[in-house]
């Protein structure tokens, strides 16, 4: 049983981490569009509608995350705990795609020690 559980939260992380790489993509993907001659001159409504099509495989890939991983469905997590575990994601996905693909964005003091927070936040979140 306990190994099962933890593999369904490993499971449940990885889904979570591809999740937010293809938001990541759709969110903020298209600031880099208007580098590529074919896309400077689309519409903004065209611009949406390719996000939209990203971020439909952010869903295929969370809503299975948050179903496998949730406590009610046998999962290790409550959904305060999942809520948090994404947000994390999410910020470490951001802060690994910005840096990548915007070489002006810097990674500051400031961001450093509001990690420290979400992670004593996470710490805090799964005290028992």
């Amino acid at each position: 049983m306990f190994l099962l559980k933890f593999m369904k939260g490993i499971y449940t992380i990885l889904l979570l981490a591809m999740s937010n790489t293809f938001m990541t993509l759709a969110w903020y993907g298209h600031l880099k569009f208007k580098e590529m001659k074919w896309f400077e001159t689309l519409p903004l409504i065209t611009i949406v509608l390719i996000s939209w099509g990203i971020a439909f495989f952010e869903y295929v890939l969370q809503v299975p995350a948050n179903r496998i991983g949730y406590k009610e469905n046998g999962g290790p997590y409550s959904l305060v705990e999942l809520k948090v575990i994404q947000e994390v994601i999410t910020l470490i996905v951001f802060v690994t795609f910005s840096l990548l693909f915007f070489k002006n964005e810097t990674f500051k003091l400031n961001h450093f020690i509001g990690f420290v927070f979400l992670i004593l936040a996470v710490y805090f979140i799964f005290k028992k």
